[in-house]
């Protein structure tokens, strides 16, 4: 391995951040790219007074509704670290954008409301680390509001999310009385002062827990404060960082985004103890990060990043080796050899074009329609990483055209933005009925959003009556003859060509495998392996 090679991997964090919505989570993001030093002034979200919109929010509907629809990608450096952090949706109606994200990264920041508590949908999001072994810090957020007791919110983490935790930092007070955390970690008191937008330079720091300038500032909550942290010791005990690193420990960390209370402590501790980019799975075994020879794999793809110029992003997780711009890559899936003369690196929607890049990094690729997600790129090797599945939908409307006129356009803007990932096309295997399915309400409000102003296309949803899509893997018609005889108004085919039963109840899935025994029916599959696996 190179000396090049290690350094960089050595010095690169690649993570994101996940929550319940409404929690703080684009807030926290826009505030860690502020302190370092990636954006000068943070935008409020959903505030009156400044106009400008959260930096990872750069879909015009997502500037509207003050929410995050789509996974951002942002790249930044801080004390010497290479940065990427990969911005999620919080929304649950996103969920499954979520998880393929949590694919291309090693670590996750977990997002909690100290007023809410924990909430189903962070139940979820755990369950998906959990499921990966994904380390796991938790910044308890919005202490400047009258919340709960720390001691009961770490309790009902640990019941709830089913994780020991252990605290890194102490909050001195809470509400109108916040006035600043203590880090355990670092042993020192930093006391900020409010400021929404701008990194605060005058802050103080107190190593001695005896400093008279600490009792001056916190008063009696200086008191307080030591017995919290003697009962801190008592009850969680030390932090052990290969139990973080394994997924069984989740630091936690206080604080308020909004109001950059406890996040420089968040971010010092984050690039300490966070993973760098580890080994990953794939069909012909591990491949390690230190491996000399380039590989990666497409988690994302966005269509009309820039609207006005229709283009394609395929965002690819460099896992090992070196990626280099305009050298020849083997496109595993189509057995071809491409080159990228303009490959990139992102701030939201601001690029960059870069000509090397290395493990833990995203990089964005401009896609002509050759990618899916899933897509490894290798140096010739024929392996595919592993552990991107698609996943039944459970919400599925008919896509209608108001405009018989525009129907090449329809097709194109539905392929292009089912190709994103958010939802699912199915066409009916005898017909042109075209089903859209999704895991919420708010996919097709942002499909519907994007058909009309990026591809000109009025189009409406209708409900239709479907329980669940299921893949029919089979080898030869006759293994399916009762479907295709008796069922065919059923049969859909999915965007790859994949046959898909659509079933309107659980029985009727129950009577379509009894009846067609020798086909497998499936509720994920992996596209892009090369035999289709089914997920337990």
């Amino acid at each position: 391995m190179s000396d090049l090679l290690n350094d960089k991997i050595k010095n690169t964090k690649t993570f994101t951040i996940i929550s319940h919505p409404d929690a703080g989570k684009t807030t926290l993001t826009e505030k860690l790219l502020l302190f370092g030093g990636a954006i000068q002034i943070a935008g409020a979200v959903k505030s009156n007074k400044i106009k400008k919109t959260t930096i990872s929010d750069f879909l015009e509907i997502e500037k509207q509704r003050g929410i995050s629809v789509t996974t951002s990608v942002m790249n930044f450096n801080y004390n010497g670290f290479n940065i990427n952090l990969l911005d999620t949706p919080g929304h649950k109606d996103f969920a499954e954008d979520t998880y393929r994200t949590l694919t291309a990264v090693e670590s996750v920041i977990l997002v909690i409301d100290c007023v809410k508590g924990v909430e189903e949908q962070t139940e979820k999001l755990m369950n998906v680390c959990r499921m990966r072994n994904t380390p796991v810090i938790i910044f308890i957020n919005k202490l400047d509001r009258e919340g709960r007791n720390p001691f009961e919110l770490l309790d009902e983490i640990e019941e709830k999310l089913d994780i020991k935790v252990k605290p890194l930092s102490w909050p001195v007070g809470i509400g109108s009385g916040f006035k600043g955390v203590y880090n355990i970690y670092e042993n020192t008191f930093n006391y900020f002062i409010s400021n929404k937008q701008k990194v605060e330079k005058d802050v103080e720091t107190f190593t001695d827990m005896n400093d008279d300038r600490l009792s001056v500032i916190l008063g009696d909550s200086t008191e307080k404060l030591k017995k919290d942290l003697e009962l801190v010791e008592g009850v969680y005990g030390k932090f052990e960082l290969e139990e973080y690193l394994s997924g069984t420990v989740a630091p936690v960390y206080f604080g308020s985004a909004l109001n950059n209370f406890g996040v420089k402590e968040l971010l010092d501790s984050f690039i300490n103890i966070a993973p760098t980019p580890k080994a990953r799975e794939t069909t012909s075994g591990y491949v390690d990060s230190t491996d000399e020879k380039f590989s990666g794999f497409v988690f994302k793809i966005h269509a009309n990043l820039n609207p006005k110029h229709r283009d394609r992003i395929a965002f690819l997780r460099v896992c090992s080796g070196k990626f280099e711009r305009n050298k020849f890559y083997h496109h595993v899936r189509l057995d071809r050899d491409i080159k990228f003369a303009n490959p990139a690196v992102f701030m939201a929607s601001d690029k960059k074009l870069i000509e090397e890049a290395f493990p833990g990094e995203v990089v964005g690729l401009y896609d002509s329609g050759i990618f899916k997600i899933g897509d490894t790129l290798t140096e010739g090797e024929k392996f595919m990483f592993k552990g991107i599945p698609t996943f039944s939908p459970e919400i599925f409307k008919e896509l209608r055209l108001n405009d018989p006129f525009k129907s090449k356009q329809m097709d194109k803007g539905i392929l292009h933005l089912t190709d994103e990932g958010l939802a699912q096309v199915f066409i009916q295997y005898h017909g042109n009925r075209k089903i859209v399915g999704t895991v919420g309400e708010l996919q097709f409000d942002v499909i519907q959003y994007r058909l009309q102003n990026e591809y000109g296309v009025d189009c409406k949803f209708t409900p239709v009556n479907y329980h669940k899509a299921c893949w029919v893997i089979y080898d030869d018609d006759s293994d399916i003859n009762e479907l295709l005889t008796f069922r065919s108004n059923n049969l859909f085919k999915d965007k790859h060509n994949n046959l898909v039963f659509m079933s309107e109840s659980p029985y009727q899935i129950e009577k379509a495998m009894m009846n067609n025994p020798k086909a497998k029916f499936l509720f994920n599959i992996e596209y892009n392996i090369e035999t289709v696996q089914e997920e337990n």
